[in-house]
């Protein structure tokens, strides 16, 4: 069979160029060609440029709305360290004022102390006071009597309602008494 093409194509006479189509395929093509390219032009092509403008739009409103959104977030961060840093200062404020009101109850706390020991001391000495006074009259009173006593079993009589005995024995504790203080006197005299 391919000796039957070989020999029909040489019968042909003519040999067709392989690299230069036929006229008519050239003018169908060149017809096709345009037909494409108008509706290309026309259809495709507006629309492509539409669906790039819309894009094109979108991406440069997301970029406006992203530095919008960036602009948000750094006055945000601004505020919010404005904010922190306020707080800082008055959390330092509030721990000073904590401070100096400690050391104020502190000192109203010792001033009180200091007070109340004062006045317990100031009792407890009124009170010995007190206590040594009563007795100073009850040992007064006993040596009294019992010196009454003793000079009486001495002279064998009863001196119990004599006033005179009685003034002798005051004067007597008096003295000793004066003696006492000018001893105790001495003594602080000679320590310091």
């Amino acid at each position: 069979m391919l000796n039957a093409l070989v020999t029909l194509a040489a019968e042909e006479g003519e040999t067709p160029n392989p690299l230069l189509p036929a006229w008519y395929d050239i003018v169908w093509s060149s017809v096709c060609f345009i037909v494409i390219l108008f509706i290309f032009w026309r259809v495709a092509l507006p629309r492509l440029k539409k669906l790039l403008d819309e894009r094109a739009t979108a991406i440069e409103g997301n970029i406006a709305k992203a530095d919008e959104a960036q602009r948000r977030a750094e006055a945000a961060l601004e505020e919010y360290t404005a904010q922190l840093a306020g707080a800082r200062k008055e959390a330092g404020e509030i721990r000073d004022a904590a401070r100096e009101d400690g050391r104020k109850i502190i000192a109203e706390a010792k001033e009180t102390a200091a007070a109340e020991a004062a006045r317990i001391t100031a009792s407890a000495h009124s009170q010995i006071e007190a206590e040594r006074q009563s007795a100073l009259v009850s040992l007064r009173s006993e040596v009294g009597t019992l010196a009454i006593d003793l000079a009486g079993g001495v002279i064998g009589e009863s001196l119990a309602d004599d006033a005179k005995a009685q003034n002798v024995v005051d004067r007597f504790l008096a003295e000793l008494e004066a003696s006492e203080t000018a001893a105790a006197g001495s003594a602080d005299g000679q320590r310091a």
